[in-house]
């Protein structure tokens, strides 16, 4: 039994862990990441790293690879947000959204 709620834990953990993905998706589509909180990250990489370490010391897998991917995932959602805050803000009205925009005249 512990060893299917093991394989279930990091199964659910790596796709826990590739859940900033879509933040980065979000960036880059709007080209901006004054919405993210590097701060939010900051707090949780460290306790990323001491998982892994925590993992790797019992040799506990399961445990060790979602935390492996959550720490490179959110060290490259930090890098992303870092590198679009450092370039100069898109143009007004060139910045892509989520919600398409419709020109209500061309009904």
């Amino acid at each position: 039994m512990s060893t299917v709620l093991g394989i279930a834990a990091a199964f659910w953990g790596v796709l826990m862990a590739l859940a900033p993905v879509l933040q980065i998706r979000r960036m880059i589509i709007r080209r901006s990441s004054a919405d993210v909180s590097l701060g939010y990250f900051g707090v949780l990489l460290p306790g990323f790293a001491l998982w892994v370490a925590y993992g790797l010391s019992r040799s506990d897998w399961p445990l060790v690879i979602p935390n492996a991917i959550a720490l490179t995932v959110g060290a490259a959602t930090i890098v992303a947000a870092v590198v679009l805050r450092r370039r100069p803000p898109a143009p007004a009205g060139r910045v892509e959204s989520d919600v398409p925009v419709t020109d209500a005249s061309s009904r």
